[in-house]
């Protein structure tokens, strides 16, 4: 454990970490992408409720999917920055904010987009999404908090409080729909129990949940590497690493 949390704690480790697993990561994401998309939105079974109109979980329940894991990812790199104080955890944190960000963004417009020919309505304030919405917040909140304090030790933090804090609400998105009265769906997708989803338009959605996956990894990694970059510009160990010496 101490192994683990003194390499992700070595900047010139951690650089060299995103170099080896970006460029193998990046083209799996590209094919996943492709292959899950065209397979769910051309091929998939039309459903004979609602139509063409439920393909657009394959966007919205990866993307619902893969903001609240990503949110966990962040607390567990707030929780590290508290607890053993490594400034990488810092980073981590900075990096994935505004990916989970966009991925909460995305699932609250397409679940809109999914909901006025479903609900007959744009936005309810249905349980699931009011807490979705909150979700969003948060994510927003962290990067203000970045971006509020000239003291990058303070902004971290109170980042990390506030991202702990937050994690609250990760159950209530999780059992909204079984605690109060919901429009929205319950889960489609069963670990313990057979699932309410038919294989052939279950295959595609665990494909694209895999793919979304693999895009937050590699655009969490990228903004790392980023930052740093940026954080350490003039180290020679970045320089060395950069003419390939």
């Amino acid at each position: 454990m101490w192994r683990i949390i003194h390499q992700f704690g070595s900047p010139p480790w951690v650089y060299r970490f995103c170099d080896k697993v970006i460029p193998w990561l990046m083209p799996i994401t590209i094919v996943a992408l492709l292959v899950g998309s065209v397979w769910g939105l051309l091929f998939a079974p039309t459903d004979y409720k609602q139509g063409d109109s439920y393909r657009i979980i394959y966007i919205h329940v990866p993307a619902a999917v893969v903001a609240l894991a990503g949110y966990y990812v962040m607390a567990l790199a707030g929780l590290v920055s508290l607890v053993w104080r490594v400034k990488l955890a810092d980073t981590a944190m900075r990096a994935a904010a505004p990916i989970g960000a966009a991925y909460t963004a995305i699932a609250l417009i397409t679940g809109a987009i999914w909901g006025k020919p479903t609900w007959g309505a744009w936005w309810v304030w249905d349980a699931r999404i009011t807490s979705m919405l909150i979700l969003f917040f948060l994510y927003v909140g962290v990067i203000a908090l970045f971006e509020a304090y000239e003291n990058k030790s303070a902004a971290a933090r109170a980042c990390a409080v506030l991202t702990l804090v937050g994690t609250v609400n990760i159950p209530i998105i999780y059992k909204s729909v079984d605690w109060w009265y919901s429009l929205h769906q319950p889960a489609s997708i069963k670990f313990t129990g057979e699932s309410a989803i038919d294989p052939s338009m279950l295959y595609p959605l665990l494909l694209m949940i895999g793919a979304f996956y693999c895009l937050f990894a590699v655009t969490v990694l990228l903004n790392m590497r980023a930052e740093l970059a940026w954080n350490h510009r003039d180290a020679s160990w970045l320089k060395q690493l950069v003419q390939g010496t």
